[in-house]
């Protein structure tokens, strides 16, 4: 089997229902409403790193924080309750940080059209980088957040973002497999995005030759993006399924 077929094979095997039990995912899975989905997605997926079942298990307890309903929470709480969320923690996310990203998710709502139209309306066929989408997040999450809370929202300018380019991924892909949503159908497409690369990711991808590079930065994820657009150029990030199952493996 060439690399391709390796890579296609193991996409088959865990882009499956099966996947999203012990996965992040399997927050917004929670969910059918669009809105309850976005929110419990972003909140998941900025609380990502670390042990898996710490990361569910905090999640989950993020969302019981929300009452179960987190866009009717960041509509409708009022100041004191969010201020109550102060209490949840999980590992370096402090306890003003779930306020702040509340309160500031509660704005895009309320005035910037949601997650959806903020993110996709900043990217254009023709102009299809993705990294925009991302900067105009950290932009209008920014004054909402204090020094501290920044910190957990991605900026492609330092880092490769790959908390919220696994979030992307969530929110676009085909849900044909019933892992992913594809609930953003008219702004990002597939093959716009960028692979979501944490340290072992990019230590397989250094592996099998996608890459010549060992920087864990925006400029390696997009460089093995591209390598990947060679094999499928409509949905290089399905990808991430294989190459997360081979750091696993």
């Amino acid at each position: 089997m060439n690399l391709r077929e390796i890579l296609d094979a193991k996409v088959e095997q865990y882009e499956q229902p099966s996947f999203i039990e012990y996965d992040p995912i399997s927050i917004p899975h929670r969910y059918s409403c669009k809105e309850d989905i976005e929110i419990s997605g972003l909140l998941a997926a900025t609380i990502a790193w670390g042990n898996r079942k710490s990361i569910l298990k905090s999640a989950n307890e993020m969302m019981n924080r929300l009452s179960d309903a987190p866009y009717d929470f960041v509509i409708n709480a009022s100041d004191r309750e969010i201020s109550l969320l102060n209490t949840f923690v999980y590992r370096t996310f402090q306890k003003e940080d779930l306020p702040c990203f509340i309160r500031g998710i509660r704005d895009i709502y309320l005035n910037r059209g949601g997650l959806e139209r903020l993110m996709s309306e900043s990217v254009t066929p023709i102009d299809a980088d993705v990294r925009k989408a991302i900067l105009t997040l950290y932009k209008a999450m920014s004054p909402f957040l204090d020094d501290h809370s920044k910190k957990h929202i991605a900026n492609p300018d330092k880092s490769a973002a790959k908390r919220i380019c696994m979030y992307l991924r969530w929110m676009i892909r085909s849900e044909a497999k019933g892992v992913d949503f594809g609930l953003w159908r008219g702004g990002i497409k597939p093959s716009q995005l960028v692979l979501p690369l944490d340290v072992h990711v990019g230590n397989i991808a250094l592996k099998l030759g996608l890459i010549n590079r060992n920087g864990k930065d925006w400029k390696t994820a997009t460089a093995i993006t591209e390598r990947l657009k060679e094999f499928r150029p409509d949905d290089p990030v399905a990808y991430d399924f294989a190459l997360f199952s081979m750091d696993m493996e």
